[in-house]
């Protein structure tokens, strides 16, 4: 990626209606959250989750920094990931990618392929399970589950998903329990086999899906004995597939390439 006349170009990738920007990091300006916070904006800029600012490293095929559409900084998503691993693939021919993040390096591998969606498995690591953590809501208590995917979950096992579910989930968020800020995920049960889940992120608000949304609930319910180790995660997005296996998890589901263009930061 080229920028011309001070225009950026960006690709923009979805993956289970998680959508992300990819764009060359030596083109980021020195403001980089104000001009993320811009071109992601669904209005007046192109709109996405966030921004992936690609680099090249001596050890990866590729290091990424996230940007959440509010221009807050995060460690990782899944989902950001695995649409950089599309990018890689569909460009350069790969089917092993691998990817260095905030939260340490991920390898996505190509599993399938039909027209434009490519299917991958990430390896993510392991999944840091808490106990129980009580919090004191203004609609009661709520208890739930604090994960790290090598950045913070707080889920929440419900047998279905209140109306207006959103609303608490931000209360959370700003609760001095999470200094850095918390994901809230809002899981139900189908089966040993389906969780349903909603998600609540840092710097993006509700969105379809969440890679490490995705992981921290399964694992969270794996934990509590709810479900077993391989697991359909069912989100508004789409379906991912969370496995175990010992205490790594690992992540499938699909990416695509949405479109590419140039952006006007006027």
């Amino acid at each position: 990626m080229n920028s011309t006349s001070g225009r950026i170009p960006f690709i923009k990738a979805s993956a289970c209606g998680n959508d992300f920007l990819l764009i060359d990091a030596a083109l980021a300006p020195g403001d980089i959250a104000g001009f993320t916070r811009r071109i992601c904006d669904r209005h007046d800029g192109v709109g996405a989750d966030g921004v992936e600012w690609m680099s090249a490293h001596f050890s990866a095929d590729v290091e990424i920094r996230l940007i959440n559409s509010d221009g807050s900084p995060a460690e990782i998503s899944g989902n950001g990931t695995r649409c950089v691993a599309v990018y890689l693939c569909a460009m350069q021919g790969k089917e092993r990618v691998s990817i260095l993040t905030g939260a340490g390096l991920k390898v996505c591998t190509l599993t399938g392929r039909r027209d434009s969606e490519y299917e991958f498995e990430s390896e993510m690591g392991k999944a840091a399970v808490s106990p129980e953590l009580a919090l004191k809501a203004a609609s009661g208590e709520v208890r739930g589950i604090p994960v790290s995917m090598g950045n913070p979950h707080y889920v929440i096992l419900v047998p279905e998903f209140a109306r207006n579910w959103q609303l608490q989930a931000a209360e959370i968020q700003a609760m001095p329990e999470f200094p850095e800020g918390v994901n809230v995920e809002y899981v139900a049960v189908d089966s040993r086999f389906d969780l349903r889940v909603r998600f609540y992120e840092r710097g993006a608000g509700e969105t379809r899906s969440s890679g490490t949304g995705s992981c921290a609930a399964a694992a969270a319910a794996m934990t509590a004995g709810r479900v077993d180790s391989m697991v359909r995660v069912h989100a508004p997005g789409g379906t991912q597939t969370v496995r175990r296996v010992s205490d790594n998890i690992f992540l499938r589901g699909p990416a695509r390439l949405v479109c590419r263009g140039e952006f006007f930061p006027g």
